[in-house]
């Protein structure tokens, strides 16, 4: 079994409402958390409206599989998110 876990920190440049963090932020946790490899959640800056932090916890029986899918993840909120990715941790357990 290969875990990874992938932490993405996203900038919301004039972010002026939580209602509208959600929205900028496009549903990243009902996109990504309806994988059953995948487990979800906003891990850090929720106080802050002009940034946000998602980790995700990917699991598999292959390595190159479950780092595809952490590729995928990275360019999928890279491409739908409006804002800018500041930094991409990625760790292998």
């Amino acid at each position: 079994m290969y875990i990874a876990v992938l932490t993405i920190e996203v900038s919301l440049p004039g972010c002026g409402s939580l209602k509208e963090k959600r929205q900028r932020m496009g549903g990243v946790h009902e996109r990504f958390g309806r994988n059953p490899a995948v487990a979800v959640c906003e891990s850090g800056q929720r106080d802050r409206l002009e940034a946000s932090e998602w980790t995700f916890v990917v699991a598999g029986n292959e390595r190159p599989k479950v780092e595809s899918l952490c590729s995928e993840i990275e360019d999928k909120v890279q491409r739908t998110v409006d804002g800018r990715v500041m930094s991409v941790a990625r760790e292998m357990l």
